[in-house]
């Protein structure tokens, strides 16, 4: 897929997750075969204001690349204003958010809540085109409710007002992450566009990735809650699409292997303090489906220290070996 001055193979791509998609996160993604990544979401407006946190969000690594950097906003010129300053972190691409359904983000006339202002979407992808040369794509939904399904509408314009590609997360504003994925309108947008359109929602598995491709002909499929406690995802869509070599899951070891090196990573770039509180979630989603889950969950959410989570570790890897290797 071209994507601006980038080509992506066509695997599969992280998707933004506000609280779950940091730099870490995305180096490890990206180690493992995920074909591009798009960063947390970042405030126009806690850009204007020089925030700490929203700078944090905007750091672009070179073992993340290829990355882009997504903003928020409501106002063309603020967000024409934050991609200037955006771009000092270098990213590979800037990418405008206009499908978060959070309450504090869509109830405040940002993410999800553009899609009912068409006109204001079209006139801040204009803003931000007008200040960058780097590849510019915008992430949205179906639609506000199952009676506006204005995707259709809402991506034709985003081809005019000069976006590169769209990202349609399958489902509308009020669905949230509930089911079903609206593979259907993502279609349909595919078919209006001339640029290139990637499928998000509910890709977990080979089988998944291979249903968004087949029945809406995007360009590339990007994955989200599909990787949480699973970034391996990657690499075997890789393979299967790459190759059609389908690889199997890999083995408890490995899988702890790969958490705590993110773990590691995100106390290294936040400091312990912040990261082991982060990481709770992380590592319950590393666990899901392992004999004794919900005690590792539990365990999980008291974690403060790095040594704690190796030992919870050793105990888990403990916890999946046959009565007889024990």
């Amino acid at each position: 897929m071209k994507l601006g001055n980038l080509i992506l193979p066509k695997t599969a791509a992280l998707a933004p997750m506000a609280g779950v998609a940091d730099r870490a996160f995305r180096e490890i993604c990206v180690a493992e075969g995920a074909c591009y990544a798009v960063g947390e979401m970042a405030s126009a407006k806690g850009l204007e204001h020089r925030s700490r946190k929203t700078a944090q969000l905007l750091s672009v690594s070179e073992a993340e690349r290829p990355c882009a950097v997504q903003l928020f906003g409501d106002d063309p010129d603020s967000m024409a204003q934050a991609a200037i300053k955006a771009q000092l972190y270098r990213p590979d691409a800037l990418d405008i958010n206009m499908g978060c359904p959070a309450p504090k983000v869509a109830g405040a006339g940002s993410g999800s809540a553009l899609m009912k202002n068409p006109p204001l979407a079209a006139d801040i992808i204009r803003a931000v085109r007008s200040v960058t040369t780097l590849p510019l794509t915008v992430k949205i939904r179906t639609g506000w409710d199952s009676d506006h399904l204005n995707a259709v509408e809402l991506a034709l314009l985003a081809q005019e007002a000069g976006a590169d590609a769209v990202t349609v997360h399958g489902r509308t504003r009020m669905q949230m992450y509930a089911p079903p994925v609206d593979l259907a309108t993502i279609a349909r947008v595919k078919e209006a566009l001339d640029i290139p359109v990637i499928g998000n929602g509910d890709v977990w598995d080979i089988k998944s990735a291979q249903r968004m491709y087949e029945e809406t002909k995007v360009d590339l499929v990007m994955i989200g809650r599909g990787a949480q406690g699973a970034p391996w995802v990657f690499r075997i869509l890789k393979a299967w699409l790459e190759r059609g070599v389908c690889l199997p899951e890999p083995c408890p070891e490995e899988k702890l292997a790969i958490m705590l090196r993110q773990i590691a990573l995100a106390v290294e770039y936040k400091g312990e303090y912040v990261a082991m509180r982060e990481a709770r979630k992380h590592v319950a989603w590393y666990c899901k489906g392992w004999r004794g889950a919900a005690a590792l969950r539990r365990r999980a959410g008291t974690l403060t220290r790095y040594e704690e989570l190796e030992a919870l570790a050793r105990d888990a890897l403990r916890d999946q070996s046959p009565e007889e290797e024990r």
